[in-house]
């Protein structure tokens, strides 16, 4: 394919607020080198701060588990194909998919048949689960941009090609940690204890989780009084914050934030977290954490029999160690997660050795990702 000629016009589907994040942080590379870029498709508020046109908002992908997914089957089907109609009639130069590899992956085959280039954005953890969708990505994407450094050996292995670029987030987050600026941001004092309660993005996670990070936070609060609590509330999701906490957390100290995760997660001695990219953000920020997750009965069946690996956190996988504890499912009682935490806090040598080997990630995970992704795509679009 020959090199842009004119205004580029490109694609974009990001699903929940983790794929908008980082498709708006690509959004920043691609317009640093083509200002005049128009993108389209479905994304969140970030990219949409990046100058991008959402058709359809990200939120609609934003499904917790497969029994969800199957209640909302009909919608987001209809999504995607009146998308892909569009986008046949419109021909873009290229479609990123960004994440969302069960919605994205079937649109990219499409469009790639159809002779319109497609590049995927992050590796779909086929190391950790599901590692049938090798086959499925090979037919889907001309290109894969990797997050992880070991992702695009494996990909080869299967006949993909595939870059390395580091992790956006690895970027964006600063090496040394704003820790005395963000306390006073958030009116924490210097010597507080401050835990972040971080019960996820979307509402299935927050339904299933809140409840038990509740419980924890009144365990804790009796057992230190002085510990101070922050919850971040992600957007479109305060009121059913609101609703759990009146059910479940009455009179507790909890200190609700409007977004502020980073704020909160550079504030913060140790973090109860929902899994998924914050707990690598979490690790970016050099904190210790006790993750957890639960979901619907069926869907953890599912996922349970599909696992590769022992870990199911981003910062153990990528350490291949349990370097923090994962609390999933059943064993995700306000108790076990209480005393995880006060582990962490009753241990500040155990922290700072973490800290250490979080820093380390962090120079691992740092590649100029926007700049690294854009100079992949623009090989792409050339043919190279």
């Amino acid at each position: 394919m020959a090199p842009i000629a004119g205004d580029p016009r490109f694609s974009m589907v990001a699903g929940e607020a983790s794929g908008d994040l980082l498709a708006s942080l690509l959004l920043g590379g691609l317009k640093a080198r083509w200002p005049q870029l128009a993108a389209g498709g479905i994304g969140g508020p970030k990219m949409v701060a990046q100058g991008f046109t959402p058709w359809w908002p990200s939120d609609k992908l934003a499904v917790h588990g497969y029994a969800e997914a199957l209640r909302h089957y009909r919608e987001i089907s209809g999504i995607r194909e009146a998308l892909l109609q569009r986008l046949l009639r419109e021909r873009p130069q290229l479609f990123i998919g960004v994440d969302a590899p069960d919605f994205n992956l079937g649109l990219e085959a499409r469009l790639k048949a159809a002779g319109i280039r497609t590049v995927h954005f992050v590796c779909p953890s086929i190391w950790a689960w599901r590692g049938g969708r090798a086959k499925r990505l090979s037919r889907s994407a001309d290109h894969v941009l990797c997050l992880f450094p070991f992702e695009p050996e494996l990909l080869r292995g299967h006949g993909i090609e595939a870059s390395y670029v580091g992790h956006p987030l690895a970027d964006a987050i600063p090496l040394q940690v704003p820790r005395a600026a963000s306390r006073e941001a958030l009116g924490l004092g210097p010597d507080d204890a401050v835990l972040a309660v971080m019960p996820g993005s979307r509402r299935g996670e927050i339904t299933h989780l809140l409840p038990s990070f509740l419980g924890a936070v009144r365990l804790l609060h009796a057992a230190r009084p002085d510990l101070r609590f922050v919850l971040p509330v992600a957007p479109g999701v305060r009121g059913l914050i609101d609703t759990l906490i009146a059910a479940h957390g009455a009179g507790l100290p909890l200190q609700l934030l409007d977004g502020q995760s980073h704020a909160a997660l550079a504030a913060c001695d140790a973090t109860l977290i929902a899994s998924g990219t914050a707990t690598l953000e979490a690790a970016l920020f050099k904190r210790p954490m006790v993750i957890a997750y639960r979901m619907a009965g069926l869907s953890w069946q599912i996922m349970k029999r599909m696992r590769y690996q022992p870990w199911i956190g981003l910062p153990n996988i990528l350490c291949r160690d349990f370097v923090v504890p994962e609390l999933l499912q059943h064993d995700a009682t306000p108790r076990a997660l209480a005393d995880a935490v006060l582990q962490w806090l009753d241990a500040p040598q155990r922290a700072a050795a973490l800290e250490q080997r979080f820093l380390d990630l962090h120079h691992l995970l740092r590649r100029d990702t926007a700049r690294t992704a854009t100079e992949a795509i623009a090989r792409v679009l050339d043919g190279t």
